[in-house]
């Protein structure tokens, strides 16, 4: 047997009686119908709508987060605030006795006097008083 027929050849021959069968079957093709432009524009308005009201959510919490940290910033100043005020309080308590003003005026050469009038020393070893009466 020679090669002729490609791989054909090779296969056995079929009967002529036999008839391939064709089968038709039909088939129903639904095109879908686009939506309408009205219909798109709802939908694409309300997305737009939650997307604004997301983004304005967000800006809000930001916001927020960032009044927080400005409270958080405020606190600790005063706290700070207020240790440096009970700090010169207890300056202004120290400096204001009056046995320390009396002993750093007599370092001074200021000489008190119980009559009554003030008196300063001029360095001339005189003292002269301020008030007569």
């Amino acid at each position: 047997m020679a090669y002729i027929n490609g791989n054909l050849a090779l296969q056995p021959k079929r009967k002529q009686d036999q008839q391939t069968v064709i089968k038709e079957t039909k088939r129903l093709v639904k095109t879908r119908k686009s939506i309408p432009v009205q219909e798109k524009l709802l939908y694409m308005f309300t997305v737009l709508m939650c997307v604004v009201v997301a983004g304005v959510i967000i800006l809000r919490y930001a916001q927020i987060y960032d009044m927080s940290i400005d409270i958080k910033k405020l606190n600790n100043e005063y706290q700070t605030m207020n240790i440096e005020m009970e700090d010169l309080k207890k300056q202004v308590e120290m400096l204001s006795d009056p046995e320390r003003i009396r002993k750093l005026a007599e370092s001074q050469g200021m000489v008190s006097v119980i009559e009554g009038g003030i008196t300063v020393n001029t360095g001339d070893n005189e003292i002269k008083s301020v008030m007569n009466e």
